[in-house]
């Protein structure tokens, strides 16, 4: 994210950038995640759209919050202030894209925009498809191998915005404070640890709810149910970790798969391909 403030968790963020053209910026940004609590405020210079593919974090703006994690997408408004906190130790990891604003405008739905001069988004964030989430993650890998020619990024970036504000590929959050809030702490409880194979009385348990109603909330809230939810995440962070693993096998119990069987067709429902499919398009074509 395009920060500036005086906070020195601020000293914590490690911003890589993978392209720069008169289109679109697109930076690989990098948070060590050490401070807990809310950090000092913070302000984002410039309009972007951020993809957060490894931990977790909770951004806050003034009243409401959102927790950034990989079935997500992010929107910093230029000059909107905002706090982040840690609650999950680990850190975390997001791309991030600034499109040149006239371009930017001809993406969204009218909807998703405030009525003012500069361009702003209503939402702090909108639910992703697992499409979305391969796109995201193929023009990070390839712009990171240098094998995405400029050309080919920027028409990946304009793409991957498209898609992550489609109104038939997203999930705009619609419930009271205290539901999303619940949701939230079960979002939380998922990416502490993604590899556990949580039981609905553990989750429950953590959040001190009935599961009964934790289903049916979280249900409402996301638009999916929560064991697809916990698996999207699973298969986001095989995204993100398929340049690490030489044995597949090896990742997909990491993840907690039962088999490498069982990971391949979960991947390739959710994405289309296999996960060596995926990784020969992004790494090594």
């Amino acid at each position: 994210m395009a920060i500036r403030s005086k906070n020195e968790c601020v000293a914590e963020l490690t911003p890589q950038s993978l392209l720069k053209s008169q289109i679109v910026g697109i930076r690989d940004v990098y948070c060590r995640g050490s401070c807990r609590n809310q950090s000092a405020e913070e302000f984002a210079t410039a309009t972007e759209l951020v993809f957060p593919y490894r931990g977790v974090y909770v951004r806050h703006v003034g009243r409401e919050q959102a927790v950034a994690e990989a079935n997500q997408v992010l929107f910093f408004n230029a000059g909107e202030g905002y706090r982040v906190s840690h609650p999950v130790a680990g850190g975390d990891a997001s791309l991030s894209l600034a499109i040149n604003e006239p371009e930017l405008r001809e993406l969204p739905p009218r909807a998703f925009l405030r009525d003012s001069a500069t361009l702003a988004f209503r939402r702090l964030r909108l639910r992703i498809d697992t499409r979305t989430q391969a796109l995201a993650a193929l023009l990070r890998h390839s712009l990171r191998q240098n094998i995405a020619e400029p050309l080919e990024a920027e028409t990946l970036a304009l793409t991957l915005v498209q898609r992550a504000l489609g109104p038939r590929t997203t999930h705009a959050a619609g419930a009271t404070v205290g539901r999303q809030r619940l949701v939230d702490r079960v979002k939380l409880v998922l990416t502490s640890d993604l590899g556990r194979r949580w039981t609905l009385a553990e989750i429950a348990a953590e959040v001190r709810g009935s599961p009964v109603y934790l289903t049916q909330v979280f249900q409402q809230v996301e638009g999916l149910p929560l064991y697809r939810y916990q698996l999207r995440l699973r298969l986001a962070r095989a995204l993100d970790l398929l340049a690490e693993y030489e044995d597949l096998t090896a990742l997909s119990l990491d993840l907690g798969f039962s088999s490498h069987s069982h990971f391949s067709a979960a991947f390739r429902q959710a994405y289309g391909r296999s996960p060596s499919e995926f990784r020969q398009s992004a790494l090594h074509r």
